[in-house]
């Protein structure tokens, strides 16, 4: 991996960077994250007895449009023909969290890991949002890349702990 900073010019200022040269090849990123909540809202979120309605049903739609809205996001970030967003909010009765996993995919000259990242994030924050008048003391935590394949620098999967 190189080791310096792409979005930064020969000044120190920061570009957009100019991938117009890059191969276009299919590109994916896979991302993950949890939130962490009172058992109490869990339950409600898993009887669908939630006051908001259906939430891991909007939280889902939320994180899609999250990974579509991402280059509006974040400053200097691509536009995307993203091809497929798959997001998975799945509940863990265990430790009172929802676990949230994202793949991303374009056939593009750039990747899409602040996509996935990007849909992770927005779909947990919809959570936080839609439970956080009974339970304001909520965590998101761990989110970040897992794997990413596609482009120069080929596949890289996160070491497991």
């Amino acid at each position: 991996m190189d080791n310096k900073l792409t979005h930064f010019n020969a000044s120190g200022e920061a570009h957009m960077v100019d991938v117009g040269t890059k191969d276009i090849t299919v590109r994916e990123a896979v991302t993950e994250g949890r939130i962490y909540m009172e058992a109490d809202t869990l339950k409600l979120i898993l009887d669908g007895t939630h006051k908001k309605g259906d939430v891991l049903g909007i939280a889902r739609v939320a994180g899609i449009m999250g990974a579509k809205k991402t280059p509006e996001l974040v400053p200097l970030c691509h536009p995307l023909l993203i091809t497929n967003v798959e997001l998975d909010l799945m509940p863990e009765p265990e430790t009172n969290s929802v676990y949230c996993t994202c793949a991303v995919r374009c056939n593009g000259q750039t990747g899409v890991e602040m996509e996935a990242l990007c849909a992770v994030q927005v779909a947990l924050l919809t959570i936080y949002d839609m439970c956080k008048a009974v339970d304001r003391g909520m965590v998101i935590t761990d989110v970040g890349l897992t794997k990413k394949s596609g482009g120069k620098s080929g596949t890289w999967v996160r070491d497991a702990e």
